[in-house]
């Protein structure tokens, strides 16, 4: 009779214990859990193809300092293939993230020959920052269903430049407001929309007010 009463103690004990375990899981959030995860099958393009190495030449080629990162696959659809961490280009930037490298080399083509010009230009004075709202973001597009290129690690959002004398044009403010800053920024606009396939301002839409969004998903040729 002991012995089954411990028998029965001890199955008991096992099923509480799985319970557990598995409660545990589901209050690992699933971002976590899935960053682990690595594509069971090489993408197509990923840190291995010759595509990313011709990328990572030419991201060299305009003085970009970077580190190549694994290809991940975070759940939901959501991944990072072929990516880097952008550590160092012309100018300091601010909110930087994971991005595919076709998305950094162009940022940073963008930063050197497009707005750093702008700045002297318009204002007369040297860029000294770039801010932006990050790049990777596992998110659908605001108002559908389907998965925005930042949950792709394949876009940034610009939302702001600091200047030498201490300005701050941003694109909340600027958009809008003196003509300096109106030019400038639809200048930068121009620039980005000969670089990435997806080039989205406040003109585009409200959800889009204080913010430029770059991206290099779909066929590319749109630009607003």
């Amino acid at each position: 009779m002991v012995c089954l009463k411990w028998g029965r103690e001890l199955g008991l004990a096992l099923i509480a214990a799985l319970m557990l375990s598995a409660c545990a899981g589901d209050m690992i959030p699933a971002g976590k859990r899935a960053q682990a995860r690595k594509p069971s099958t090489p993408p197509r393009y990923g840190v291995n193809s010759a595509e990313f190495r011709q990328c990572a030449a030419k991201l060299s080629s305009l003085g970009a300092r970077f580190t190549p990162l694994p290809d991940r696959s975070f759940g939901g659809g959501c991944t990072a293939y072929g990516a880097v961490q952008l550590d160092q280009i012309n100018v300091p930037v601010q909110g930087l993230g994971v991005m595919t490298c076709p998305v950094a080399q162009n940022f940073a083509a963008w930063a050197l020959y497009g707005v750093a010009p702008a700045a002297r230009i318009y204002f007369g004075v040297e860029l000294v920052r770039i801010d932006t709202f990050g790049t990777y973001n596992c998110r659908v597009i605001a108002g559908s269903s389907r998965l925005s290129e930042h949950g792709r690690a394949n876009a940034i959002d610009i939302s702001g430049f600091l200047l030498a004398d201490g300005r701050r044009i941003s694109v909340q403010n600027g958009w809008n407001g003196d003509a300096a800053s109106q030019a400038f920024l639809r200048a930068v606009r121009t620039s980005a929309c000969r670089r990435f396939r997806t080039v989205l301002s406040p003109d585009y839409n409200a959800a889009h007010h204080d913010h430029l969004h770059f991206d290099m998903g779909g066929r590319g040729g749109y630009c607003r």
